[in-house]
């Protein structure tokens, strides 16, 4: 099952395509990528991009890349859990200049409503504690830290996402 697809007022969310992979390359080779697990080579990067879009058919939900309505690829959002993952988390990436305009709020808004409307009452953001951006898009979505959550990953927070206080999609018709 491809990842369905999502439309914002300035982006669409959809199932990834294999040319996609070659801008997550680049991203991983860039400063951007400090906080985030990078693959190690191009074998690792494969294995995570067929994660992300794989995981549609294994599980229901997945990664999806993320365009501008013009099509260009800016990142993508996910909701993801993997084996080492304690819980389902919504998890973004953001290439480089498109940072400061509201896309990766507009495009997480989204898929946690889509979340929300598929029965999913929780997810988490496993976040490295020295990204401050991701931090502050998780407390903009109305995520809250909760210390008491289990991690994978000792350098993480977790940030909690919830239909009561993210909202849900009667909260915006």
């Amino acid at each position: 099952m491809p990842a369905p697809s999502l439309e914002t007022p300035r982006l669409r969310l959809r199932h990834h395509v294999l040319s996609d992979m070659d801008a997550f390359a680049a991203f991983f080779a860039g400063k951007r990528a400090e906080h985030v697990d990078a693959p190690q080579n191009k074998t690792h990067l494969w294995y995570g991009f067929s994660s992300e879009v794989g995981s549609w058919d294994l599980v229901g939900f997945g990664g999806w890349a993320v365009e501008t309505k013009d099509g260009a690829l800016i990142g993508q959002v996910s909701i993801t859990h993997p084996p080492h993952f304690p819980e389902r988390e919504i998890g973004w990436i953001l290439f480089d200049g498109y940072e400061g305009q509201g896309y990766m709020t507009e495009a997480a808004t989204a898929a946690l409503h889509w979340a929300w409307e598929q029965g999913m009452t929780s997810l988490v953001s496993y976040i490295d504690r020295n990204n401050a951006r991701s931090i502050a898009l998780a407390e903009r979505l109305g995520a809250q830290l909760d210390p008491a959550a289990k991690t994978y990953d000792d350098v993480d927070v977790v940030y909690r996402h919830s239909p009561d206080i993210d909202g849900n999609a009667e909260a915006y018709s």
